[in-house]
């Protein structure tokens, strides 16, 4: 499956007119290419589920939520999926964008709920040695670089601002990220390089799961 530069002409000319108007005029041409990313996606799908466990995979809708927003246009100019690894056991997500000049792949833990996210700081608290053994090997680091994403700008409410890991504990994110090249999103082996990306992230997805799924004696909170 190969994605075309065709659909990423569609994404500019939708973003240079991002109206109702024109995209009702020119819907069939965007559910032929939607169809098209999402079967591009359903591949992704196929060979990550070789090596882990899917449970949900998610196309996003085109259109935009603008009731909060300044940006007044009602339509993205990409088009994105994700995918859920399954159920308590397995932890992390994978996220695909495609974009002109814009397209990337992520990896990680976006929005952790609040117990989650104490657990993880909590385990960073104690010893973050091999966190940081993971993220930093060279071949995990060739492909992903370094860990981006929100984060605050002290430390969070319990925790020793002075602490030599707080650069990890103050992190509301733990997120890394890929760019590619329109060249790249339209070769034949795009698909190839996103799952041999996200297979490479495993490392780490393998143990964060072990962290939100223990406690901090290493007892596991599984049923």
């Amino acid at each position: 499956m190969v994605l075309t530069q065709e659909t990423l002409n569609f994404l500019k000319d939708l973003e240079a007119n991002n109206n109702r108007e024109w995209f009702d005029e020119h819907k069939s041409t965007f559910k032929e290419h939607q169809a098209i990313v999402k079967d591009f996606f359903r591949v992704i799908l196929e060979g990550l589920n070789v090596s882990d466990e899917i449970e949900k995979f998610k196309m996003f809708r085109i259109y935009r939520d603008v009731r909060f927003s300044k940006d007044k246009t009602p339509y993205k100019t990409h088009l994105s999926g994700s995918f859920t690894r399954s159920g308590a056991k397995l932890r992390g997500g994978y996220y695909i964008r495609l974009k002109p000049n814009d397209s990337f792949i992520g990896v990680g833990f976006w929005e952790p709920n609040k117990e989650d996210l104490l657990r993880i700081r909590k385990e960073l608290e104690l010893d973050a040695e091999e966190f940081r053994s993971v993220i930093n090997e060279p071949s995990f680091k060739k492909v992903w670089g370094s860990i981006t994403g929100d984060e605050l700008k002290t430390s969070p409410k319990g925790f020793d601002k002075e602490h030599k890991d707080i650069d990890l504990i103050r992190k509301k994110q733990f997120i890394f990220g890929k760019k590619f090249t329109d060249k790249e999103v339209t070769s034949p082996n795009f698909s190839k390089k996103i799952i041999s990306s996200f297979i490479a992230v495993r490392p780490f997805f393998d143990l964060m799961s072990d962290i939100l799924t223990t406690d901090l004696n290493g007892e596991s909170l599984l049923d």
